[in-house]
């Protein structure tokens, strides 16, 4: 890795909520991408290769912010996997107290998108937790969508 980009990354993501525009809107999805990937314990690392795929998808080949996403993602799952007091169960909650502040993000989302990552799992009951996980997402996403409309 070039030393260039590894000191902008340090830079950004020290100061990513300063610099980044729609910071919480990248976070959010960081986490719902992150939730997905952190299930599967043997993720290969081509699963963010597919965040960044997609992420080039929603912001419209802006391959800085592609790059931010899936940065993002990646320090999220890492941060499950060393237990830094951020589990699955504890990112759930993250996600769906953030669904509470700003109900938007439910928008957000997108249970079609999360499928690729899914045919990266060679494993079936990883699987099944990953389609569980989704199963979960669409749902609070439909709840969340729902209670906005009343």
């Amino acid at each position: 890795m070039r030393l260039s980009f590894r000191i902008k990354h340090y830079f950004f993501s020290a100061f990513r909520e300063l610099f980044v525009h729609h910071h919480g809107s990248l976070e959010f999805r960081a986490k719902i991408f992150a939730l997905v990937i952190a299930a599967n314990e043997k993720a290969p690392v081509e699963n963010f290769v597919v965040v960044k795929d997609i992420a080039l998808n929603i912001y419209n080949g802006d391959t800085d912010r592609a790059n931010l996403l899936m940065i993002s993602t990646k320090e999220l799952v890492q941060k499950v996997r060393d237990d830094n007091n951020l589990g699955i169960d504890s990112l759930i909650d993250s996600i769906v107290k953030e669904l509470k502040i700003v109900p938007r993000y439910a928008k957000k989302i997108d249970i079609k998108a999360l499928h690729p990552l899914l045919l990266l799992t060679h494993d079936e009951d990883t699987k099944a937790y990953q389609e569980n996980i989704l199963h979960f997402l669409e749902q609070l996403k439909e709840e969340t969508l729902h209670k906005t409309e009343d």
